[in-house]
């Protein structure tokens, strides 16, 4: 048994399919179902049932599952380790960070950072799933809310002013009404963010006419006369269209805060980038 097809095994235990587990993991899935195959032959079970649905772990394979989870910390914290003894600025650091964050405040930042150091890549994931830290799947993660875990070294990067956006010349609502008038907010699955429920209070009887995860999104929806929303001020401020509306009360802004795994915090290439954002961000 080679870790290489523990890697295949997980993948398509997390993925569910050939084809996802594939792309995870840059092969192709005809090279998937091989390597799988020869590893349900080196241990001597099925470690799957195939489905119409997908694959579907067996008791065997649920068994292997756990041992092959230890397997891969094991060799992420060899790697980590490793990386994190890095003391030249040159390699690649991958970044995670929400969709309208990454394109208005990180990308600028990150492009000057590029240039003061040539021999190294950043990679800038932006994506509403949160990736993990441990499992290298991203070396910097900058989110909305403070981490939990105990192997992440973290700050607050910055605090987000937010503010209520329409289409320019729209009428200002009535405050505690909001009869008549569409709303631009998020969907359902982030209905209990802060933003959403100052929105709901302020313009009770107001009617959502659009939902979406994407601020991005919401900012194109609301210049185009979709309804009110509330916006990022970086995001909504430098959005052609839209002028601000004031209600008497600002929505509630939110904290930014950036983590990494404890490992890495020797790594020179990370800390010239933790300088740069913070550096960037202040500015």
């Amino acid at each position: 048994m080679e870790w290489s097809d523990l890697r295949v095994f997980l993948a398509i235990a997390r993925a569910g399919t050939l084809g996802a587990a594939a792309r995870a993991l840059g092969q192709t899935q005809p090279t998937m179902g091989r390597r799988l195959r020869a590893l349900e032959q080196a241990v001597g079970q099925a470690l799957f049932q195939r489905t119409s649905d997908g694959f579907v772990l067996t008791a065997e394979g649920a068994a292997v599952l756990a041992h092959a989870e230890r397997v891969e910390e094991e060799a992420i914290a060899f790697e980590r380790r490793l990386a994190g003894r890095g003391g030249t600025l040159e390699g690649m650091l991958r970044i995670s960070a929400s969709d309208w964050f990454g394109a208005r405040v990180l990308a600028p930042i990150l492009a000057g950072f590029t240039r003061a150091h040539p021999g190294i890549v950043v990679e800038l994931v932006t994506n509403a799933r949160l990736f993990s830290l441990a499992r290298r799947e991203a070396d910097l993660v900058v989110r909305i809310r403070p981490f939990d875990e105990p192997e992440v070294v973290q700050r607050r990067l910055t605090h987000v002013p937010y503010a209520l956006y329409a289409a320019a010349g729209t009428p200002v609502p009535v405050v505690g009404d909001g009869t008549g008038c569409a709303l631009v907010t998020m969907d359902t699955a982030f209905e209990a963010m802060p933003d959403v429920g100052w929105l709901t209070r302020m313009l009770p009887r107001a009617r959502i006419a659009f939902r979406s995860n994407n601020r991005e999104a919401q900012a194109r929806a609301c210049a185009a006369g979709a309804g009110l929303a509330v916006l990022p001020r970086p995001l909504g401020d430098a959005e052609p269209g839209l002028q601000r509306i004031d209600l008497g009360e600002a929505p509630p802004g939110r904290d930014v805060w950036l983590g990494f795994h404890r490992d890495l915090r020797r790594l020179a290439r990370l800390r010239a980038l933790l300088d740069a954002l913070v550096e960037g961000v202040a500015g």
